[in-house]
């Protein structure tokens, strides 16, 4: 470190964290050395962060609590709209956002309406009660295993149809959605504090928090991800506010940004107007596009192409959103499987007469053909990817395996393990015992009630359970690594071992499947949130329970959401294909039977050889000195998940991802050309230059991913708008222009 360092604004004892007057900045013998400035914004080591605590304990100013109700409510409120609008894309596209981020931003501008500080910690809290209230779609198979078990065949799968009704769905949810809850507290330890794994989502959200409230971060001895906007955070944390006069002059020197004067007023103006002008403008063409249908159906390449091909064009900001927060690099691995599965893959198939029937058929049409070779891609894809991780762990298993010599000496030594929280402010480890085994008793027996004997058998749901958490772990490690949870892969893994356990049984199958991904994405999720709130100070106690909260209010938001639209729509159908469904299905259907459509056999060889070798170069990269090649590797599940799909939806995100990579080198072009103005200046017009620099670094970071958040927000709420239109019996007012079966609402 620097011979000198900024103390921590905010600071934390064993109950509570607040923000206090940080005046002073120290050095590594903790000597107060200087004023610390409000532009003091650095990341602090451990040592220096709980030096900066301890000195300011005794302040006169009480601290505040994190798990407030504030904090809560507007999480659960942010939440529910993330989960209305990640149910309305994952059954369009089987894409959903964690959207951490985007409530980080939402908490900010929501916070300035309150007379007292909101401060960096509750914002901590409501974006971990946001994103467990909003991927609640995800973790109980809305999206994915429940539309799939509706479409069951008895001459196929040995099994009816099993709709679910409300009750039903609330039932299920419950057995499944805290398992991964408090699976996660125990990893938190080890991959946090002890490994210090990177989770460059989490680490991303902690930055921008730091941008947006002037507040320090742990220090981290890892680089952050380069993935998205992430790079362009941690630049714009690092020049924030440097010698910013306007703030400082003429008032105390408080570094928390709650205290600063003129905080909130430039929050809200950056912040408000661009996010209520793209929420609006999404939701207003939402609504458009139901009483005009050809809105979200242009058939840009001709009306032959959009009725016989499906190639037309729906210019959603929702999707447009998603391809900004994807980056460019995703949303092309995204439309490169798009135009091999619908250029090439789809004609192919259809011409050779293995896919007969209408090209949209996903049972005997070119759609259900690509289907195939998309499932072999992902599949190999995060098989690939785990392997590993796989091989770390049992490396990481067997050094503790060491001789009696050895163990003697490490008892001898002082133990360390590295926490660095009270605990006070930890999960206590009788809730984590309680927990976990009160989730798969409950989730046992609630199984058992709902699908009987025949569906799954106890003793396979106890070993689901079982398997659930050794995936999950591979995810988290995956996750923190990587960025990356590859649930849809680990769930194909317990979906193969389960063919062994109970063959040709495809409920149980399935089942078994979405209680592994359940578990990976939730204690992903967490593990994310995690790493924010160590690099911030919060309360990991804080952040479970607002996890927990999250989670039972989701269960019943979800789950009505998904009634309402089961009852309005055909799920699956045209306006909500749920193509992940098919992805669940055809797995099960496969391992019963090991029947395979025409020739499409070698076309999964082939394509899963290539998605695994690719994802092997990945691997390489990311640990080599080269890691700026990774970019253009496409990445295999955003390629299947580009066939998966019609190409309107991946062609809107595509749109975002050029957005995206356009704002940003827009961003650094100013960047430059601000640098060179300063260099060649006297002293006293560099401050002002400088700090034109790092204003235009921080609004233009901030103001892409605020519009990004508006578009997919809006069109989430414009979709609620249609749904009640749509359950009220309102028509679409003209079918100008829509082509046969494309269009939604017209024949």
């Amino acid at each position: 470190t620097d011979s000198s360092v900024s103390a921590a604004s905010t600071v934390s004892n064993t109950s509570s964290v607040g923000t206090v007057p940080g005046p002073q900045v120290m050095d590594v013998k903790g000597e107060q050395t200087a004023p610390l400035e409000a532009s003091g914004i650095v990341e602090v080591s451990e040592e220096e962060f709980e030096r900066a605590k301890r000195s300011h304990r005794s302040s006169a100013r009480p601290l505040s609590p994190e798990l407030t109700l504030r904090a809560v409510l507007l999480g659960l409120a942010v939440g529910c709209l993330i989960a209305f609008t990640n149910l309305y894309l994952g059954l369009q596209s089987g894409w959903i956002s964690m959207m951490s981020i985007q409530s980080a931003l939402l908490g900010r501008l929501l916070g300035v309406m309150f007379s007292k500080p909101f401060t960096a910690q509750e914002n901590v809290v409501l974006q971990t009660t946001a994103v467990a209230t909003g991927t609640m779609p995800l973790a109980a198979g809305f999206v994915g295993i429940i539309p799939a078990l509706t479409i069951l065949e008895k001459s196929k799968d040995g099994s009816d149809p099993i709709r679910f009704t409300w009750s039903m769905g609330i039932v299920w949810s419950f057995g499944v959605a805290f398992f991964g809850v408090f699976l996660a507290v125990p990893l938190r330890h080890q991959t946090i504090i002890k490994e210090k794994l990177v989770f460059p989502s989490g680490k991303a959200t902690a930055q921008l928090i730091s941008v947006m409230y002037r507040e320090p971060l742990r220090k981290d001895d890892l680089p952050a991800s380069s993935k998205g906007f992430n790079e362009q955070v941690e630049e714009d944390r690092e020049r924030l506010l440097d010698d910013d006069e306007s703030t400082t002059s003429g008032e105390d020197h408080h570094t928390g940004g709650s205290d600063v004067p003129g905080d909130d007023r430039q929050v809200t103006a950056t912040g408000w107007a661009p996010l209520l002008q793209s929420f609006m403008a999404a939701a207003f063409i939402t609504v458009l596009a139901y009483f005009f249908p050809v809105i979200f159906a242009v058939p840009l390449f001709g009306d032959y192409l959009a009725r016989q091909w499906l190639w037309y064009f729906t210019p959603s900001l929702s999707y447009v959103g998603q391809g900004i927060i994807m980056g460019f690099s995703t949303t092309v691995s995204m439309n490169l499987g798009m135009f091999v599965g619908w250029a090439i893959l789809s004609p192919l198939s259809k011409h050779r007469g293995w896919a007969p029937g209408p090209v949209g058929d996903m049972s005997v049409g070119a759609r259900g053909w690509i289907l195939w070779v998309a499932l072999a891609v992902m599949t190999a894809d995060s098989l690939a990817s785990i392997i590993p991780i796989v091989l770390e762990f049992f490396s990481f298993v067997s050094a503790s395996f060491t001789p009696k010599e050895e163990q003697a000496q490490r008892r001898s030594k002082p133990s360390h393990d590295g926490e660095v929280e009270p605990s006070s402010r930890l999960i206590p480890r009788n809730w984590v015992l309680t927990g976990l085994g009160g989730s798969v008793a409950c989730g046992t027996m609630i199984v058992y009630l709902l699908f009987g004997y025949e569906g799954i058998k106890p003793w396979a749901t106890l070993v689901g359970f079982a398997l659930g958490a050794v995936l999950s772990l591979l995810g988290v490690r995956a996750l923190g690594e990587t960025d990356l949870n590859p649930v849809s892969g680990l769930g194909k893994i317990s979906q193969l071992f389960f063919a062994f356990l109970q063959p040709g049984n495809v409920v149980a199958n399935i089942i078994a499947g979405g209680v592994a991904e359940a578990g990976a994405q939730q204690a992903g999720d967490l593990m994310q949130d995690f790493k924010t709130g160590h690099l911030v100070g919060a309360s990991p106690r804080a952040q479970f329970q607002g996890q927990i909260l999250g989670s039972f209010v989701s269960i019943f938001v979800t789950t009505t959401a998904f009634v309402l639209y089961s009852r309005t729509y055909q799920i699956p159908g045209p306006d909500f294909p749920a193509p992940t469904a098919y992805v669940w299905l055809n797995l099960a259907r496969l391992l019963r039977s090991s029947s395979l459509p025409a020739h499409v056999g070698g076309y999964m060889t082939a394509f899963s050889l290539i998605a695994a070798v690719l994802s092997g170069v990945r691997i390489h990269l990311g640990k080599s000195r080269h890691k700026h090649w990774m970019r253009w590797i496409p990445s295999g599940v955003a390629f299947a998940v580009g066939m998966l799909n019609t190409p309107n939806f991946s062609m809107a995100r595509l749109v975002g991802g050029l957005v995206e990579i356009w704002w940003r080198r827009r961003l650094q072009v100013a960047h430059s050309s601000h640098s060179r103005e300063i260099e060649g200046e006297d002293e006293d017009e560099v401050g002002s230059l400088e700090q034109t620099k790092a204003n235009i670094s921080e609004v233009g970071t901030l103001t892409i991913v605020i519009i990004a958040s508006g578009f997919v927000l809006g069109e989430g709420t414009g979709s609620i708008i249609n749904l009640v239109l749509r359950m009220s019996g309102v028509p679409s007012a003209s079918c100008w222009g829509c082509s046969k079966g494309i269009c939604a609402g017209c024949l």
